[in-house]
């Protein structure tokens, strides 16, 4: 009589002394002592002897030498026992090893066997074995591949196919991929940052490069040529407009959205004109032009280079270049002279002759408020309506302070990179090696606040226009500028908190921004269809286009400002490595973090964790990386005790930023258990700066 049993545990199989037996179930004595109650359809053999730990042990060593492919040919058609097939493999005396044996490897061969039910399996097909065995062989193979590549990669070479999949590995891998794997084993065995490994094996020529193709495989994975396409014609006959219109834009700006206009002065009525350029005159949704600027929904911008949204030849058939008339759709507010009230608004689809462009960084120390306001002497062109349109703009932004409940705080400035090799500017994609030059230029400049005012003044006025007549678009709207609440994008009108504006749509950059674009068709139908626009307006109400435009520019541009950001810090990194300073001035922000008082740059700094907000302080350089955009630095001394009016600088409401700038590199790595050190964490963690 039978004394042990073998069963199956999940999967498991264990033996071990029957001690007694009802109607479903048994009970078995283990050889550590424990008992265990097991379903008596569990139990697969039941033997005498040998004692079941030396059946177990007989039986695995059995099932090593067993040959599968002569046993799948052994093994009979349609369901069967293992111990059907170790008397036909073996003997028809095969005893319970030998059964054993049998049971284990069928187990674990279900390329060759299927499971059929508790003990009984069948063979699998004939071409699924094969095909099985292909596989099998080729994981072989993966696996011999991925432990040379491994090798050459702990032993400071990068293999070609993981330099060529790099970004790929790094932020969207396969991670069945033979090369992900390989860097996860060598990072696993060398216990070095999988971007410090594959740095250090030479994977990445250069930091810059590292981050800007980083940021075209992400976003740009077709590349960023454009098809060839032409910029179509507008057909309509459009009105002159009787102006002389000026736009005001950098030098390097070639993308000329809006230009302004001031007639009637010392009349006591001035009549103010924003006019923008109208590319949606000449094309309209789904058309080649629109499809292309839909897939990149806004130029992307970033020292000395830009990506822009439309080909060139389509933007320069748009853009408000001097000397010529440009088909623009146009606002005027007509104000009274002497108060500034508002004596009525128009709409108008014309085209508008540019008298000139003309440039910040020519005019910026000329065009300054002593020569607007009259109490200094300057030579310059459109003196007189550049001197109205900054006391309009001055009006314009008290108002919507007003609203706001608070002053617009202007401490912080902007900055200016241009790059430079061999002494001249430097022209195509930057290599990364190129001299940085950084200048300073304060924000709510003159010409800056024009240009804003006019922007923001044409922006509300159309949000408000197009809904008045059922007209939907795209908006951007802040319900208080409370701490944490954000601004959103939505196809209904709402209060701006932040600007101070009943609402506010993007319409004034449609050559640069693809929501600008929509807006303006939809500013077209209803200026020329007034109530019943919303019947033939391109998008109508609840329409799901809209709702789809939001989310991918949304996203986009979310990526892009990413981008910009991060390019920029790694220009300022490379401005003080190029200047050799090691010291800075910088003011407390939060939990260590600080901003230089004189760079775009935004870093923490150890000492400086239990000091108040707005402490300004001196810092020591202590190392950057330019890869993960890391910039170490230490507390020297303390400047000040908060008394000092440049403490002003730093803005309660730019919290969240400054926590965005510290924002980690997110790999897509899992390292299971491994432990990391501080100094690979540190390797892989970046610091991006706020611009």
């Amino acid at each position: 009589m039978s004394s042990y049993a073998l069963f199956d545990d999940a999967g498991k199989f264990l033996a071990g002394r029957l001690m007694s037996e009802a109607d479903a179930s048994v009970q078995i004595e283990l050889e550590s002592g424990k008992r265990v109650k097991v379903k008596a359809a569990n139990v697969l053999l039941r033997f005498a002897k040998p004692e079941p730990a030396a059946l177990i042990a007989a039986a695995q060593a059995a099932a090593a030498e067993i040959d599968l492919e002569v046993a799948w040919e052994f093994a009979p058609e349609g369901e069967f026992s293992f111990g059907d097939l170790a008397r036909d493999y073996f003997s028809a005396q095969a005893g319970p090893e030998q059964q054993a044996a049998v049971l284990f490897k069928l187990f674990e061969a279900p390329h060759y066997f299927r499971r059929a039910g508790k003990g009984l399996f069948k063979k699998a097909p004939e071409e699924t074995v094969k095909a099985a065995l292909l596989g099998i062989e080729r994981k072989a193979a993966q696996a011999l591949q991925v432990e040379d590549w491994a090798a050459e990669l702990a032993a400071g070479r990068c293999p070609d196919p993981v330099r060529e999949q790099l970004y790929r590995i790094l932020f969207k891998p396969d991670k069945n991929g033979p090369e992900y794997k390989a860097v996860v084993e060598a990072a696993k065995r060398t216990q070095r940052a999988p971007l410090d490994l594959l740095q250090t094996a030479g994977a990445i020529a250069s930091p810059y490069q590292f981050h800007w193709k980083r940021f075209l495989f992400e976003q740009f994975a077709k590349g960023t040529g454009f098809p060839v396409l032409a910029a179509p014609t507008v057909k309509d006959e459009l009105p002159l407009a009787p102006v002389q219109a000026f736009s005001i834009d950098d030098s390097q700006t070639t993308e000329i959205d809006d230009a302004l206009s001031v007639n009637g002065l010392e009349t006591g009525t001035v009549v103010f004109g924003v006019h923008i350029a109208a590319p949606a005159l000449a094309f309209g949704p789904d058309s080649p032009i629109d499809k292309l600027a839909r897939e990149r929904l806004s130029t992307v911008y970033m020292p000395g280079y830009k990506i822009t949204m439309l080909p060139d030849e389509v933007v320069q058939g748009y853009t408000l270049i001097e000397g010529r008339d440009c088909p623009a759709v146009s606002l005027y507010v007509s104000y009274d002279e002497a108060t500034l009230a508002v004596l009525s608004t128009e709409t108008r689809i014309e085209r508008v002759p540019i008298a000139a462009n003309l440039r910040h960084d020519q005019l910026d120390e000329v065009v300054t408020v002593a020569a607007l306001t009259g109490e200094a002497v300057a030579e310059y062109r459109f003196g007189p309506e550049l001197a109205f349109a900054f006391r309009l703009a001055k009006h314009l932004k008290a108002q919507r302070e007003v609203v706001r409940g608070k002053p617009e705080n202007f401490n912080r400035p902007d900055y200016n990179f241009r790059l430079e090799r061999d002494g001249a500017p430097s022209a195509g994609e930057p290599r990364g090696d190129e001299t940085v030059r950084l200048s300073e230029r304060k924000r709510g400049a003159p010409l800056d606040l024009i240009v804003s005012e006019a922007m923001i003044l044409a922006n509300s006025h159309w949000g408000g226009f197009i809904a008045d007549v059922g007209v939907p678009g795209i908006y951007r709207s802040q319900a208080s500028m409370a701490p944490g609440v954000k601004v959103r994008m939505g196809t209904k009108p709402a209060p701006h908190a932040g600007m101070g504006v009943p609402q506010y749509s993007w319409a004034t950059s449609p050559l640069r921004r693809y929501v600008d674009l929509v807006n303006q068709w939809q500013i077209i139908a209803a200026t020329r269809h007034g109530r019943t626009a919303a019947l033939v307006a391109p998008f109508k109400p609840r329409d799901a286009t809209l709702f789809s435009v939001i989310s991918l520019f949304d996203a986009a541009y979310m990526a892009y400002n990413d981008f910009q950001r991060d390019i920029e810090r790694f220009w300022t990194l490379r401005w003080l490595q190029q200047n050799e300073v090691t010291e800075l001035d910088a003011a407390v922000l939060k939990d260590g973090l600080v901003r230089a008082d004189t760079l775009p740059l935004v870093f923490k700094a150890m000492g400086c964790e239990p000091l108040p907000r707005n402490t300004r302080v001196r810092v020591r350089i202590t190392g950057m990386d330019l890869l993960t955009l890391d910039l170490h630095a230490s507390l020297m001394a303390r400047l000040d005790d908060l008394s000092n009016p440049a403490s002003a600088a730093v803005d309660d409401s730019a919290d969240e930023d400054d926590a965005q700038a510290a924002a980690p590199l997110a790999l897509a790595f899992d390292l299971g258990d491994t432990a990391r050190s501080p100094a690979e964490d540190a390797a892989v963690l970046a610091e991006p700066g706020a611009a």
